[in-house]
């Protein structure tokens, strides 16, 4: 689907040139071009490890650049941080959010830019902003429900409400649908939707091909720390990206003969165990794998599979179950 008609092409947001960042002698991103305008969705692509998240930490001021220039709003920056990045409108929602649990969703958005009168906290007008910000963007979100009561979907709109209340004119979104389930995926791509049509710009860190063609206007692809290429998503397939991104061309079908599983090799009966805030998180799981045979572990990040691998490899103990392998 073709989202430009929300892209103004007169008004240039970002852009980086030739951007180089070394980490000794090895070179992360290797002369990069990158260019957003206004009401743009421009996801990076590029597989693990190509300097997707790399480009874009040089972009928030964590990374100094080794060399290359970064223009915001025309004007050549030299960021001393993610501070001076965020006063000049660059705002990132990391893959791993930054939330104090026990704090409202309120107290974490307005955090180190709490709004006061005289020397008390005006939590009155702070709460009054953020209500206007969620139902602006569609993002309905609690204002005064605690971090740990809420699901990872909302954590991830209540870090985008963070970078929003600090004035953010571009966010940048690090992997953001990794932790979501299919509906709070299509309601993400809605909220993104609703940020481009107010004049915001979206940069999408990602691998995933189907998000790019659902929601992205541009694609700037790096491979190996290189840049390869930038595209308008509407021209190009989605081989065609998976082709730019890993050098070769992609078949997206896998002939795969059948095959009869063997014996039983594991078993897993009544499995339980906590994760690390004491929670019950594996709750009489029963598994079973067999000789030759691929076994899937399906779920959202957080319900249970790290823990299961670590009780299967001896990193962690179950509070209960057997485990027998043969």
């Amino acid at each position: 689907m073709d989202h430009t008609s929300h892209i103004d092409e007169n008004t240039v947001v970002i852009q980086m040139k030739d951007i180089v960042k070394k980490f000794g002698d090895f070179t992360a991103n290797d002369h990069i071009n990158l260019t957003v305008h206004k009401g743009e969705v421009h996801a990076i692509l590029g597989e693990n490890g190509a300097g997707k998240s790399t480009l874009m930490n040089v972009l928030y001021g964590l990374y100094k650049p080794t060399s290359g220039q970064i223009f915001i709003d025309g004007q050549e920056v030299h960021l001393n941080g993610p501070r001076h990045a965020i006063e000049l409108g660059v705002g990132m929602v990391h893959q791993h959010f930054m939330l104090i649990q026990p704090f409202t969703v309120t107290d974490n958005i307005i955090l180190g830019v709490e709004p006061t009168r005289g020397i008390v906290v005006d939590e009155k007008t702070a709460r009054k902003r953020v209500i206007e910000l969620s139902e602006r963007y569609g993002m309905k979100v609690d204002p005064d429900a605690k971090i740990q009561d809420i699901s990872v979907g909302m954590q991830q709109r209540v870090e985008i409400l963070k970078v929003l209340y600090r004035g953010a004119k571009t966010l940048i979104l690090d992997e953001p649908t990794a932790s979501l389930t299919p509906q709070e995926i299509d309601e993400l791509m809605e909220i993104i939707r609703n940020l481009t049509a107010d004049g915001k710009s979206v940069i999408l860190i990602t691998h995933k091909l189907k998000e790019i063609k659902a929601c992205s206007d541009y694609c700037t692809i790096i491979r190996q720390g290189k840049y390869i290429d930038t595209v308008k998503v509407s021209d190009v397939s989605e081989s065609q990206l998976a082709s730019m991104m890993v050098g070769r061309n992609v078949s997206f079908t896998v002939d795969k003969p059948d095959k009869e599983p063997g014996k039983e090799v594991l078993e897993v009966k009544d499995l339980r165990a906590k994760d690390y805030r004491g929670a019950e998180i594996l709750k009489g799981l029963d598994l079973h794998v067999r000789a030759g045979e691929i076994v899937g572990l399906a779920g959202v990040d957080g319900n249970g599979q790290t823990e299961l691998v670590e009780i299967l490899t001896g990193l962690k103990k179950a509070e209960s179950g057997t485990i027998t392998r043969s």
